[in-house]
Order: C-alpha cells, then structure tokens, then sequence
C-alpha cells in the first residue's frame, strides 16, 4: 500500500501518517525516515516533538536528509515505511551547502529516488507540505522550490493507492 498526505503546516499530517503506518505494518518492520536538518531553534523543537509523539509506536527511525537511496539497504523490504517528510528532502537536494544553489536536476532525482523507495518496501507513507494556496509573487529560486516540490508532489501522488489532503485538522481523501 502506497499513501500521499499533504496539508499545511500543523494540521495533523504526521499524527494521521504515524497511525496509518502503523496500522499496515501489522507487527512487521516499521520505519520513520525523518529528512529534515535542523537549521534553528524553531527546526530543532520541531524535530523534538515529533520524536517525543513517536515514543511508544515502535518505529526504527533512519535519518537521511539527503540521497534517499542511501537508507535502502537499511530497510526490510517486507516493512512499512513513513517518509517524513518529501518537503524537506527536496529542500536540502535542491540547496546543499555550503554553496545552497539550486540544483535544478533535484527534482527528478528526489522523485525518483522516492518512487524507488515505494518499489522497495511492502507500504510506505509519504509526507508532504501544501505551498501552493498564497498568491504571493515569488522570487526565481523559492518559485523553482515550490515547481521542483510540486514535480514530486504530482508523480508521487499518481503513484500511490491512497492521496489525502489535510486542511484545519480534517482529512479530505482524494484516492
């Protein structure tokens, strides 16, 4: 089984894709890729709650920010996966430091990378961040984010057997 969540921050995303993977992983592996690098204090009690939120759920939790495909020897292939979350992944492949240019062929190497990571394992959840309802102007580098995010977002979202958007707390199934 293949799960897409999306949804604005602090809507619930993670709490329903922790209780989705753990309900397919019934008793096999359970995993938790976590991809974000913290860059402030803000990042770091983020990444703190969500680990505290997770205690007890019995996930083995892999983090890989960047290079997906550098986790999958670490994975039973008859396991359940959480990618938490596609958001951050593209952002630290698109702007690797210490330069942080753009690197305009991410796109495609995240997804597919993450299209390989669902071919590897028996389920997999994956997060992701609806930034696309402003109608701000943005500036060349954050609109080529916001394109490169919405490449994955798509084809990831094509692939799998259950899409969800989270607006406010509710959940909005798509497929």
């Amino acid at each position: 089984m293949k799960i897409y969540i999306s949804g604005g921050c602090k809507n619930g995303k993670s709490t329903l894709a922790q209780t989705l993977a753990k309900n397919l992983a019934l008793g096999g592996e359970l995993y938790y890729i976590a991809t974000m690098e913290p860059h402030d204090k803000e990042d770091e009690a983020r990444i703190a709650r969500h680990v505290k939120e997770r205690e007890g759920w019995g996930f083995i939790t892999i983090e890989c920010p960047r290079e997906i495909s550098s986790c999958f020897d670490k994975l039973d292939g008859e396991g359940t996966v959480l990618l938490d979350s596609v958001t951050a992944l593209m952002q630290n492949e698109m702007f690797k430091p210490p330069e942080y240019v753009m690197d305009k062929a991410a796109p495609e190497r995240v997804t597919e990378g993450l299209l390989e990571l669902g071919r590897r394992v028996k389920n997999i959840v994956y997060v992701s961040d609806y930034i696309y309802s402003d109608a701000a102007l943005y500036d060349e580098i954050t609109e080529g984010y916001r394109r490169g995010l919405a490449y994955a977002d798509r084809l990831l979202a094509k692939d799998c057997d259950r899409v969800a958007e989270l607006c406010a707390g509710n959940v909005t199934w798509h497929k």
